[in-house]
């Protein structure tokens, strides 16, 4: 079978290719992607090229098809996994590949190492070792782009699952954010900040009494009080607060007396600045946890921490990058019990739309761009999808779903796009 797909060849080399995909084995899966989200991590490897940990070292002659984010359809299932996954079985990937029994250092992940798996083609061979590692998951939700979005959600799941605090007079480290604590999240409304508070809001156990949430962009933050508002929160048990931190004089100041002046529990960077660091640093409260979330591009960066507090108010840093398999069970949970990941998605767009998407990913504003990788189309705001409207009507009747789901993506508008393009 052919396939179609973005390929990495070396720094800032994709290509979109139609090429065969090798004769089905025992032990492996044939599946169609159907929607993938473009994620930083993909424009970080794209940009390094094999600088980059999880590009293999001759991609210049056997190219990698990057995406990492997706979700589709089973087709044909090897011998030794028909009794485990069978056709039309809708799944979603664990692309951190977890090798517990394996060689130290293994770093292989679909969308970064692999010639034949990734999220940006329209059908894919999945290796044995991902069925072997319990990382192709079955999706019993509706829709598709959920699925994609239980990946990125997945990793603030695990964010939050790391963050530890010490029993006093032991040694016992317990893992959580806080239960009824404090919670801070900085530089916190994009799209991997959005997932959090959504995730914090919706969670059963351990939600937080207290969560604020910063940004300089008061756009973004106002379109993030929408989305998930302070009355939302309360209802939850939370009191919320979106706070501009450029209108200030003084941040941390103002931050920190939102806790009486104690100080957080818990407080995530969701942007890799060195000044955002270290107004998080400043913010940890006795026992405070500094969840540096944001990985930087630049291997030498770096900021101010203060040691005397990491002394005697045991003040402690932790940095997560991705969720492991039961975060992304979790997720995947989440979706299929009716968490909407909507609010997520700013743009759509077709295969044809990745390469200059990604290598141009840090520029182009909003959240998350999510492609349909069985159609040619622009990467289009969905704000702005009537502007396609004198090239193809069916853009109109999508626009009028989305203005119906408060200007969001919805499963509905999933449908009527997939049934005429795919």
């Amino acid at each position: 079978m052919k396939t179609k797909a973005v390929r990495l060849y070396g720094k800032k080399d994709l290509r979109i290719e139609e090429f065969e995909l090798p004769v089905l084995g025992k032990d492996e899966i044939l599946a169609k992607v159907v929607s993938d989200s473009l994620c930083m991590s993909s424009y970080k490897a794209a940009v390094q090229g094999t600088d980059h940990k999880r590009i293999p070292d001759d991609v210049v002659d056997n190219p990698v098809i990057i995406g990492h984010e997706f979700a589709g359809e089973i087709v044909e299932v090897g011998a030794k996994w028909q009794a485990q996954f069978k056709p039309g079985d809708k799944f979603a990937i664990q692309p951190a590949l977890n090798y517990e029994d394996g060689p130290v250092g293994v770093l292989s992940a679909p969308g970064y190492s692999y010639r034949f798996l990734g999220g940006d083609a329209t059908y894919v061979v999945i290796p044995n070792e991902v069925m072997e590692l319990g990382c192709l998951l079955t999706y019993n939700g509706p829709g598709y782009f959920p699925a994609s979005m239980a990946e990125p959600l997945s990793c603030v799941i695990g964010a939050m699952h790391a963050n530890y605090h010490i029993k006093p007079g032991t040694y016992v480290h317990d893992m959580e954010i806080v239960e009824g604590g404090k919670l801070a999240i900085l530089a916190g409304v994009g799209p991997m900040g959005l997932a959090a508070i959504n995730y914090v809001i919706h969670r059963e156990d351990h939600k937080p009494s207290l969560m604020v949430v910063t940004d300089i962009d008061q756009e973004r933050l106002d379109r993030a009080a929408h989305l998930y508002s302070p009355e939302l929160a309360k209802s939850r048990g939370i009191d919320l607060r979106y706070v501009n931190t450029s209108r200030l004089k003084d941040p941390v100041a103002h931050i920190k007396n939102l806790t009486g002046g104690d100080g957080y529990n818990d407080v995530f960077v969701f942007a890799p600045v060195s000044q955002v660091i270290e107004q998080a640093d400043q913010l940890l409260a006795f026992d405070g946890c500094l969840n540096f979330f944001a990985g930087p591009a630049d291997p030498k960066f770096s900021a101010k921490l203060n040691f005397y507090n990491i002394h005697y108010a045991f003040t402690h840093i932790v940095g997560t990058s991705g969720g492991n398999t039961d975060d992304i069970k979790e997720s995947l949970k989440m979706m299929e019990n009716g968490l909407d990941a909507s609010g997520l998605i700013t743009h759509i767009g077709g295969l044809n739309a990745v390469p200059e998407a990604t290598l141009n990913l840090p520029n182009i504003p909003g959240g998350k761009k999510l492609i349909y990788t069985h159609m040619d189309m622009p990467l289009t705001a969905i704000s702005d999808f009537r502007k396609l409207d004198e090239n193809n009507p069916l853009f109109s009747d999508i626009a009028d779903i989305c203005d119906r789901n408060d200007g969001l993506w919805s499963v509905e508008a999933e449908e009527l796009l997939l049934k005429s393009f795919c």
